[in-house]
């Protein structure tokens, strides 16, 4: 049966300052506002912590900082994923040695790859690296939709395998993983409007970029569906589905992101280049989204 990865799990972003450095204050209070939310976990230096911007040593700077703040309260997942196996194996090692309790592992991007490939990709790691695996599928960023036989046959073969995040926004795939391989391994929801839907089918939580903003709401959620209050679940969902909708699906998610935490919690910092802050206008809808949602008073 699928472990300690359920619930809500949190890619922070990475907040930056003006001149482009890791804005560390900024993270720490991040870090303590999603904690004190009562979510399940953090995931650094995933898509929405700008991972693709980041520095090996920056990666390796951030992981260490979240583990230091959160002192084994909840736990500490790292994104490690990179478009080679050789330098997705350097940073999953570096984050074991730092001691995450998982590596998410992005499929790898730029290059076209065969299903084949893919597969070699991640038996690579998994028999190099004593540490469990999220394997993570995000279509929109990678151009790459992950057969769902693939993390079957993984999940199958390596017990290493603990989870997978599926953000391809399909039901229908989330489905067929939660029919396949849901009594092995975790089957998280990749997408804020996925989330609800998953649980419903037997998943077993979510990794969420909305979460940055709405952890608390998101945490309730889950909460009223394990304690089998399913119309209060479905009635938080909604106000979730109309932040998502706005702050993730609409605009670029990084800025708009951090704009909302800075509003809520000076917290968010700026995206790194060539992301851009938000316009004045968009600014000032996310503002008047987040006091109809009551997220700012």
């Amino acid at each position: 049966m699928p472990g300690k990865f359920k619930g809500v799990f949190v890619p922070h972003v990475t907040p930056f300052t003006v001149k482009g450095d890791i804005d560390k204050e900024k993270l720490k209070k991040l870090i303590h506002f999603i904690m004190d939310s009562g979510c399940n976990g953090l995931i650094s230096c995933g898509s929405t912590g700008e991972a693709p911007f980041l520095t090996f040593e920056e990666r390796k700077e951030i992981i260490e900082l979240v583990m230091d703040e959160v002192s084994g309260k909840m736990a500490v997942i790292a994104g490690t994923g990179s478009p080679s196996t050789s330098e997705t194996l350097k940073i999953t090692e570096e984050a074991h040695d730092l001691g995450v309790d998982a590596a998410l592992i992005i499929t790898p991007y730029f290059f076209k790859l065969s299903d084949k490939e893919v597969l070699e990709h991640y038996r690579v790691i998994i028999e190099k690296i004593d540490l469990p695996i999220i394997i993570y599928n995000v279509p929109k960023f990678t151009g790459y939709n992950l057969n769902p036989t693939i993390v079957t046959e993984l999940a199958k073969e390596y017990s290493q395998v603990v989870g997978v995040k599926d953000s391809s926004g399909s039901i229908n795939q989330i489905s067929r993983l939660v029919e396949s391989v849901g009594n092995k391994i975790s089957v998280l929801a990749g997408t804020g409007e996925t989330f609800f839907p998953t649980l419903t089918l037997g998943g077993h939580g979510g990794v969420l970029a909305i979460a940055n903003v709405a952890p608390h709401l998101c945490t309730q959620i889950y909460k009223c569906f394990k304690a089998g209050e399913l119309q209060k679940a479905q009635h938080l969902n909604f106000r979730l589905l109309k932040l998502n909708e706005f702050l993730v699906k609409k605009h670029n998610q990084v800025s708009c992101i951090k704009t909302a935490l800075n509003m809520m919690v000076e917290a968010g910092g700026l995206p790194r280049k060539p992301i851009l802050p938000p316009s004045i206008e968009t600014e000032n809808n996310i503002f008047k989204l987040l006091k109809e949602t009551g997220l700012v008073k």
